[in-house]
């Protein structure tokens, strides 16, 4: 890949590298200089900002807006989302994101996320009696899907008879199929109606679960008042960006994490005899490997600089969290799997006000994942040959499409 950073918006990069090998391609870019017009992932030119110091400023910029409104015209497209699932915190700035995120935090308490620990194990131990009945599996179908739909499911209180198909509507979102486009339309649809109709149950009969609590907070617009209340579709917007969010991040990071020892033996060997090294590997989990390669697109409510790169106001900007985690002016050997290394500062879960809400939760259900399923089976290999691993083809999310396992 060659830098084109100033060969204008008529000239962006080819992202089919970041498909094909995403780790090799962000070296490449980075070495080529910190900032790239690309092809975004709508399609539309974008600004592709890759190391580390840059990224891990422009997170945490006031200037660059999550804000749709402050797009180019011209530009940004993205996604065809009603109000009702786009009034979310990816789509917000102060004060309304202030607002909004102070009501939701209080579901992710040290104290919430603990309670949970019980019953996520309970999950995860039943999902492995039913792998354990057929000596083999597909990970990612038979256990890193169903364990956080569980999970979010039970935090929002949604009840076994009324849980659907989630990754359908997961796979129609992120790795849209181009002939058949009519199946995003028809899974926003879906969406829509199961979230509206979710939370009118709630607020006929109320439970002990957040999204009880968050109906209690709801109010209709009233201009000129003040406190802490959620408009209708900012609650129905909150509910899917939990699941939605939460769905997605559990079910890469068990997956990735999995194939990565798998790919590193020793370190398989050795949380097997010590799980409590595990929260550890975790960590670097989302440094080697991210679910989400990318932050969610900014932008720039001014002409601003990025890596010696003047950006206009109103373009798209991607930061590579990817390409972040991997750069070696931040992590020496990069490259290399190493728990034992200095994860402070690694950007998986974002950075600034926008640091990803969930980030204790995920963790915590994923090393309760790993902790059951080491534990439960000590001779748990690769069931396939490793080159007939096929990840999903998107920008937007770093994932597997099965993982085949034996023990």
């Amino acid at each position: 890949m060659q830098n084109t950073a100033e060969t204008g918006p008529d000239a962006p990069i080819d992202m089919t590298p970041l498909l094909d090998d995403p780790y090799g391609a962000y070296a490449a870019l980075r070495d080529a200089g910190p900032v790239h017009r690309i092809s975004g992932t709508d399609g539309n030119p974008a600004w592709l900002v890759t190391r580390y110091d840059d990224v891990r400023r422009a997170l945490a910029d006031p200037r660059l807006s999550l804000d749709k409104r402050h797009a180019a015209p011209t530009g940004y497209r993205g996604f065809a989302l009603p109000p009702a699932l786009d009034a979310n915190l990816l789509n917000m700035d102060p004060p309304d994101h202030t607002r909004v995120r102070r009501l939701v935090v209080k579901a992710f308490t040290p104290g919430r996320v603990e309670a949970l620990r019980a019953p996520v194990r309970r999950t995860a131990d039943a999902l492995l009696d039913a792998m354990a009945e057929r000596g083999r599996a597909d990970l990612i179908a038979d256990y890193a899907e169903p364990l956080p739909i569980a999970v979010i499911c039970d935090l929002l209180g949604i009840p076994e008879r009324d849980r659907r198909d989630f990754r359908a509507w997961s796979d129609a979102l992120l790795s849209p199929d181009p002939s058949r486009p009519e199946l995003m339309k028809e899974a926003i649809g879906a969406m829509l109606e199961f979230y509206t109709g979710l939370i009118a149950a709630k607020r006929a009969e109320p439970g002990e679960d957040l999204l009880s609590d968050l109906t209690a907070v709801r109010a209709e617009e009233a201009p000129g008042e003040e406190g802490d209340r959620l408009t209708e579709d900012e609650l129905t917007s909150l509910a899917f960006l939990i699941l939605f969010a939460g769905y997605e991040t559990a079910v890469h990071l068990i997956g990735n994490g999995v194939l990565t020892l798998f790919d590193h033996p020793e370190r398989l060997a050795q949380l097997q005899r010590d799980p409590a090294e595990l929260p550890t590997a975790v960590e670097e989990f989302l440094r080697f490997d991210t679910p989400y390669p990318l932050a969610i697109r900014r932008f720039p409510k001014e002409d601003i600089e990025i890596g010696g790169v003047r950006i206009a106001a109103g373009e798209s900007v991607l930061l590579s969290i990817a390409s972040a985690n991997r750069d070696p002016a931040r992590f020496p050997e990069a490259d290399a799997f190493d728990p034992g290394r200095d994860l402070s500062g690694q950007l998986a879960m974002g950075h600034g006000i926008h640091h990803c809400l969930g980030a204790a939760l995920a963790r915590m259900e994923v090393v309760t994942a790993l902790d059951a399923l080491l534990g439960r089976f000590p001779g748990l290999r690769l069931a396939v040959p490793r080159g007939d691993l096929r990840y999903r083809r998107s920008l937007r999310v770093r994932g597997l499409i099965s993982l085949p396992v034996t023990w």
